[in-house]
């Protein structure tokens, strides 16, 4: 099944993403939280439930999902009242795993670049490898032969001082 945007979804997703991170950091205020970030909100199409993509600096991320769990029901009614909507949607609050996913292939990569280089210290770098070849731009100005008598020019096919205008059979002459 072919998934469908839901414009108002989105616009209430952030709508709820800026007042519920605000009513997290008034209201709950467990020291053992630490920093929360909300990181997405995705709202059900029918707006009946939000789903809450979270990520937590300095606390454990399982401890901070009891608690995120426990304070659902409690957000529910002030974030109803913030946004200004009849029915307040339910709250599910999920770790974001992006961030972390993110960290990991960014070290996997920087791992596998340092096997890279250790496996090739006695390869001369790349910029040395060519140097037994002349150099084609010694100059910098391949563009323009210094041979010709007009250098700098581009030559132009319809620019031929000796092809007069008027001997061309699909044009009109010229208006004096």
């Amino acid at each position: 099944m072919a998934s469908k945007s839901y414009p108002r979804a989105k616009r209430v997703g952030q709508q709820i993403q800026r007042a519920l991170s605000e009513l997290i950091r008034r209201e709950l205020r467990d020291p053992r939280l630490g920093m929360i970030t909300l990181t997405d909100v995705r709202m059900s199409p029918d707006l009946g439930y939000a789903k809450v993509y979270y990520s937590v600096l300095g606390a454990d991320p399982h401890l901070a999902q009891e608690i995120l769990t426990q304070a659902a029901e409690f957000l529910r009614g002030p974030l109803g009242r913030a946004l200004g909507i009849r029915h307040s949607p339910e709250l599910r609050f999920v770790p974001d795993e992006l961030i972390e996913s993110g960290a990991r292939l960014s070290a996997l990569i920087n791992e596998a670049v340092k096997k890279d280089v250790a496996t090739h210290v006695d390869d001369p770098p790349a910029a040395e490898a060519g140097s037994d070849e002349p150099d084609a731009q010694a100059d910098g100005d391949d563009h323009y032969d210094s041979d010709d008598d007009d250098a700098g020019q581009v030559d132009d096919p319809d620019d031929d001082p000796n092809d007069d205008p008027n001997d061309d059979p699909g044009s009109s002459p010229p208006v004096r």
